[in-house]
């Protein structure tokens, strides 16, 4: 059965749709899932196994095909761009573009054509979406909404899994020239409610893994720092990524890894740190996250299999820990965040989300919480971070699908 769109949302998108004399209604509305990373934060690109759920912060797009071979669409969040009009075939080359959100309607036709999708539906869509920038993956949730809209709209079949997490990542990469891997595409697409989301890259799976019927109540809560995070072609995250490259490319001969994952043991470990902590104490660092975060991960799967949500959070405090001190990929305003978070009763953990520098910390907490939490950030925040005083905010989330059809307009 269709999902029900909020009344605010859909007043949103209708409005937008006669402000540009748009045809939608009638179609269909595809509704895409914030994610929740709970291990390992910066793990795909370094091979390691991941875990996550999607979370109830979405993008709505409502649309309809029409018979002009376009692309017509607008974006409440982004009333400034106007309306994006391009012919389906013919989106801008890589580069061409001004840097706004338009990037991702022609980077997901880019992007369709050159992997050998036959494109030729165009169509007519409105989006809003609520949310936060920076840290619950906004930008794969778009890609993979519109990539979905683009193929049916061309009665393009048969694309389903992990080609379609791959043409997002391909639209991020390639077109917007993001160096972001696939942790946020793959828990979005396969996000199921009530249950996480466990890749496994040395096979390809993907499980599905549900909280047994003993486990406690708890939210997910976004941190919304106010900041605004740049791209990740932009930020500390390409970085990050160049430096577990480098390091795995040092180990590579002596140690035979690809990946900074395929550190396992804590022979191998220590063996890599005793070799390179004089020559590149910083790329040991690196590595130190990742493989104590792996260390980590079996006992955060564990729990969550037994409702154990106590030791989910524990576990995430650490990863937390390990982001800030030895992968460095946090910052100030995040850290805030943190540390307002571990005075209130009933957080279970917390720490940064996402590519990191700025955009949203996370936490898990108990129901209770939610409201402790949401003062103790409204009343400690601004005097820790002036500069973001009142932009601030609170987000209480649960677990749900990741991809669904909702109700038209």
């Amino acid at each position: 059965m269709p999902q029900p769109i909020p009344a605010d949302v859909r007043e949103k998108l209708s409005l937008l749709a006669k402000e540009h004399h748009l045809d939608v209604h009638g179609g269909r509305v595809r509704r895409s899932s914030s994610r929740f990373c709970l291990g390992v934060e910066h793990g795909d690109y370094n091979g390691t196994e991941l875990f996550g759920v999607g979370t109830d912060r979405f993008i709505w797009l409502a649309y309809k095909p029409n018979q002009s071979g376009r692309v017509r669409l607008a974006s409440a969040n982004f009333p400034e761009d106007g309306l994006v009009d391009f012919p389906v075939t013919q989106p801008p080359a890589p580069g061409e573009t001004p840097d706004s959100w338009a990037r991702f309607p022609y980077g997901v036709s880019y992007i369709l054509q050159r992997e050998g999708h036959k494109l030729g539906g165009g169509f007519d869509a409105v989006l809003y979406g609520n949310i936060p920038g920076g840290g619950m993956s906004r930008s794969a949730s778009l890609a993979l909404n519109l990539i979905e809209t683009f193929l049916e709209c061309s009665g393009v079949e048969g694309v389903v899994g992990m080609p379609v997490v791959e043409l997002a990542k391909a639209v991020e990469n390639d077109y917007i020239g993001s160096p972001c891997g696939n942790l946020d595409q793959i828990m979005i697409y396969f996000a199921k409610a009530g249950m996480g989301t466990h890749y496994k890259p040395s096979d390809g799976s993907v499980d599905h893994v549900p909280l047994p019927d003993t486990a406690d109540e708890f939210r997910l809560v976004s941190l919304d720092t106010g900041t605004i995070r740049p791209g990740l072609e932009k930020s500390t995250y390409k970085v990050r990524a160049a430096e577990c490259a480098e390091m795995a490319e040092l180990c590579r001969g002596p140690f035979g890894i690809q990946t900074l994952g395929d550190v396992k043991t804590v022979e191998q470990y220590n063996a890599i740190r005793d070799a390179f902590n004089e020559r590149a104490p910083h790329l040991v660092k690196r590595l130190k996250y990742i493989f104590e975060a792996q260390q980590r991960f079996d006992t955060m799967l564990s729990a969550w299999r037994a409702g154990d949500l106590t030791t989910v959070g524990q576990v995430f405090r650490q990863d937390g820990y390990g982001l800030r001190d030895d992968y460095e990929i946090s910052g100030p305003e995040l850290e805030a965040m943190c540390e307002i978070a571990r005075t209130v009763d009933g957080v279970l953990g917390e720490r940064m989300l996402g590519g990191g520098d700025k955009g949203a910390s996370g936490a898990i907490v108990t129901p209770s919480a939610v409201e402790p939490l949401r003062a103790a950030v409204n009343d400690q925040y601004p005097e820790r971070c002036p500069d973001y005083a009142g932009k601030q905010n609170v987000h209480s989330c649960s677990v749900v699908d990741g991809l669904t059809l909702c109700e038209g307009l």
